[in-house]
């Protein structure tokens, strides 16, 4: 049994029944008969289906996005985006993805000629975490979709509801049974269903521990897998920066989705020549961020996601004092009903510490100064991770050195860092590996098959 709760009241939502081996078996069994299927479907079918779904998504929006809200707590007028992304995603795939599936021809020294073909491999398990609850999957099953694979998901226990309902949609927008199904079951049969051999593949955005167990697993069976980890990125911030953009855009770096965002920015790092003047200004507008009902469309912080992960980030905010860390403000439990804290900013914090390498995922910051630019990219870099990053600068010769010298799988010049639907994303070093978005997340999964044909 798997229960969700509100995490802004502490209520209890809704009960699931979680599948037994018995179900999970027939749910597999649904899978191969759907892809046998499905693979021989033409492009104008797939794409008929991605389109479907998209409307679906934008005409439902409202009732999708407080599904997330009252599941997992973000601020509504972010749920409401997140499911608008969503469905560009699902018509860019449509409108833009047949060409990335057309062949590539190749002449050989021989006088033949090699043709490369894009085919599908069957169905593919996701295992995908609550934080952005419809965005992560959609990510993974657009381009499953038009691949003309199927897909499974074991999703975040917390939002269940949003799992049942983006699997009610898929079968909404005309796709067949069995193309889009989600498991509800806990972590513990996951490695199970990885070795099947009824399981191509997977993709799992979420924890590096999760990711390191998928991957393990994935090859002792020698499947191949897509991990999107976590990250501690860099928002840099060069004296050329517009000051009052960039401090707006840091706060919503380091508040957005509640603080519970792998690729936006947790790490500050400020030139020292406008160390001072930035960080005034950060502190106050982070202090004047509004906390309440996450339905409400002036919050700008919610709830956690839940009172575990909300009492994770307070243990790490008391594991910071204890290193040295000076704590500037917040950071602190909200006495009432439900995953509340404030939002809070270390500083002084050493570059070894488990603080200085750890990701805190909640709405509590680090800001460091930087005497230079090779300070900046050095603290940048002082991380196992390597997600995304953002730099603030009107310089082009400093744009081109953090190009280069960032250990990041993104970088963003002057403004948030996101992904883009027609961009490929991914991490390096303990991030991940692989890419989602653009053909080369459609590719991902696919079989790049060579055909010969002699002179």
């Amino acid at each position: 049994m798997i229960a969700t709760t509100n995490p802004a009241t502490g209520e209890t939502i809704a009960t699931y029944e979680t599948l037994d081996e018995n179900g999970i078996d027939a749910k597999l069994d649904t899978a191969t008969r759907a892809y046998r299927e499905w693979r021989s479907t033409s492009l104008d079918a797939r794409t008929k289906v991605l389109s479907a779904l998209g409307d679906l998504y934008e005409a439902d929006k409202e009732e999708l996005a407080r599904l997330a809200v009252t599941e997992m707590g973000k601020p509504i007028t972010q749920a409401r985006s997140e499911i608008a992304k969503c469905a560009s995603l699902l018509r860019y795939y449509a409108e833009h993805g047949p060409p990335m599936l057309d062949s590539k021809f190749w002449d050989l020294s021989d006088g033949g000629r090699a043709e490369g073909r894009w085919l599908s491999q069957g169905p593919v398990l996701a295992v995908m975490p609550w934080n952005f609850p419809y965005w992560q999957v959609i990510r993974f099953l657009a381009p499953t979709i038009l691949a003309g694979n199927v897909g499974v998901l074991k999703h975040a226990s917390i939002v269940q509801g949003v799992a049942q309902r983006m699997e009610e949609l898929v079968l909404e927008a005309g796709g067949p049974e069995g193309l889009f199904q989600n498991l509800c079951v806990s972590s513990d049969p996951i490695g199970d269903i990885i070795a099947d051999t009824r399981i191509v593949a997977a993709t799992l955005t979420g924890s590096e521990g999760a990711g390191s167990a998928v991957a393990q697993q994935a090859g002792k069976y020698l499947k191949k897998v897509v991990l999107e980890l976590g990250g501690s990125d860099p928002f840099i911030v060069m004296p050329s920066a517009d000051l009052d953009q960039a401090v707006k855009d840091a706060v919503t770096a380091r508040i957005q989705n509640n603080g519970q965002s792998c690729i936006c920015g947790k790490r500050t790092i400020v030139h020292a020549e406008i160390y001072d003047d930035f960080s005034d200004r950060f502190i106050a507008a982070l202090k004047n961020v509004k906390l309440g009902d996450p339905m409400e469309d002036d919050t700008g912080l919610g709830p956690l996601s839940s009172e575990g992960q909300r009492d994770t980030v307070l243990r790490q905010v008391a594991k910071a004092k204890e290193e040295g860390c000076t704590l500037l403000f917040g950071g602190e439990k909200i006495d009432r009903p439900g995953a509340w804290m404030t939002a809070g900013l270390l500083t002084d914090v050493p570059l070894a510490s488990e603080t200085g390498t750890d990701e805190i995922f909640g709405p509590v910051g680090q800001i460091y100064k930087a005497k230079d630019i090779n300070e900046a990219t050095a603290i940048a870099n002082a991380i196992p991770f390597g997600l995304g990053s953002a730099v603030w600068t009107r310089d082009e010769g400093e744009k081109e050195h953090f190009a280069n010298a960032i250990e990041a799988g993104m970088t963003t010049f002057n403004g948030v860092n996101g992904s883009k639907i027609e961009a490929p994303f991914g991490g390096i070093k303990r991030s991940g590996h692989g890419r989602e978005l653009a053909e080369f997340g459609l590719h991902e999964f696919m079989n790049l098959k060579t055909l010969v044909h002699p002179a």
